[in-house]
């Protein structure tokens, strides 16, 4: 696609304000996502759970920079491959500055840093199944590359000009298969090959339930601008759809949790809040700008129960050591959330049409990106663990990560302070 120059008629000002606070809004998310999953782990592990979060902000940075935005977003035209994957013409952000971004009324940069915030927060999410037992070197190697050969790939195939997917017609609004299916599974599957944590007391609960809340509350904020921001635009109402359908999704999903919780297990607790409005900003997330505000109180209700039973689920099988349930909440809430926007959708939804076309699509694209999630990311990991080593040693992850790894610790060693001579005196 050859972009335009940047002129003063030509910028969508409301946009273009619109869509940079909103990628401030997502890159505030990979905070939060390390503050929701540091308060989860083992009091030993904070520190390096909370930096497998804060390194992406660092490392798919430059990966998307360097060719992951080129490899997403570039336009090969009516070639065959352009249906797969991008080319060259973005590398290091080449013919972006100064330029508009199509005829969407915003300048290439603005567009393509929005972008960016999307694959660091999908990248920071595998994190959730990895942590407590991953040597940070691999994983920073991992996240490299998983963000240039499985997330730039599949944002192509959804969002990309000759993506396969959007040409079938899936929707995908603001990233379920792109990001939530994509890290889901992904974590899964490099959790399965790198093995299961050694010592594990998940009776003990989470080191610290207000990290959660704050971490779930960052997510929330920052979710607005995830799914709003992904109109592109002010003037048509898509935003504010979003922006609305966000907001009720998630209190759904939230109250839903706590009812399961209380039902099944006699408490509601505030890391299950939490949680639950996570399951349905996850769920309403391919639909955001798809659906209205009222159905959107099914898809977080329904998206909470679906999300709840596969977390158990994950768990009771003990196939795979899910750490924080990222595949169970991710994963399958991408799934779920593609699914309900093929039944509740304005435009081709079956509750609209009676028509399951369109529902269809939605699983087919899910399915596909299931599918490339789980055999790149298991070639990649695999392919790393030939030259490195994937764990940390044993006696490293009894003993935990964050002294070991980061030489700093949650807790704050006890500080022996000089007395002042007003002490010393009375003392005498």
């Amino acid at each position: 696609m050859a972009n335009p120059a940047l002129t003063e008629d030509a910028v969508n000002t409301g946009a273009v304000a619109w869509v940079l606070t909103s990628a401030a809004l997502v890159f505030l998310m990979t905070a939060g996502l390390g503050f929701f999953y540091g308060g989860l782990v083992r009091d030993t592990n904070v520190i390096n759970t909370m930096m497998m979060s804060v390194a992406s902000m660092a490392i798919v940075c430059l990966t998307w920079v360097v060719f992951g935005f080129s490899w997403a977003f570039g336009d090969n035209g009516g070639a065959a491959i352009g249906n797969i994957v991008g080319n060259f013409d973005y590398s290091l952000w080449m013919n972006l500055d100064m330029k508009m971004w199509g005829d969407s009324g915003l300048p290439g940069l603005c567009f393509a840093a929005f972008q960016m915030t999307f694959a660091i927060i999908a990248s920071a999410i595998i994190s959730g199944s990895l942590v407590e037992r991953m040597r940070f070197s691999a994983y920073a190697i991992m996240l490299a590359l998983w963000s240039l050969l499985i997330y730039a790939p599949l944002c192509h195939w959804v969002w990309g000009p000759g993506g396969w997917i959007a040409e079938m017609g899936a929707l995908d609004f603001a990233g379920g298969t792109v990001v939530h299916i994509s890290s889901g599974v992904s974590g899964l599957v490099a959790g399965a090959i790198v093995g299961p944590r050694r010592h594990v007391e998940k009776e003990l609960g989470p080191a610290n339930a207000p990290f959660v809340i704050l971490g779930g509350s960052l997510l929330w904020f920052g979710w607005l601008g995830f799914n709003g921001g992904s109109a592109l635009s002010v003037s048509d109402g898509v935003a504010a759809r979003a922006v609305a359908t966000t907001f009720v999704a998630a209190a759904s999903s939230m109250l839903s949790w706590l009812m399961l919780e209380r039902l099944l297990k006699g408490k509601s607790s505030s890391v299950g809040a939490s949680v639950g409005a996570v399951a349905g900003l996850v769920c309403i997330t391919p639909g955001a700008g798809f659906v209205t505000p009222g159905w959107s109180i099914a898809i977080g209700a329904l998206g909470a129960v679906w999300c709840y039973v596969s977390v158990e689920l994950v768990n009771k099988a003990n196939l795979v050591d899910d750490t924080l349930d990222a595949f169970g909440l991710h994963g399958m809430g991408g799934i779920g959330g593609a699914i309900l926007t093929g039944i509740f959708a304005l435009d081709g939804g079956l509750i609209y049409t009676g028509n399951f076309e369109l529902l269809a699509k939605q699983i087919a694209g899910a399915m596909a990106g299931v599918a490339f999630s789980a055999v790149g990311t298991a070639i990649i990991v695999v392919a790393l663990r030939l030259v490195m080593k994937l764990r940390i040693p044993e006696e490293q992850e009894i003993e935990g990560v964050d002294q070991h790894t980061h030489g700093e610790t949650y807790h704050s060693p006890v500080k022996k302070y000089p007395q002042t001579t007003s002490e010393s005196s009375e003392d005498v």
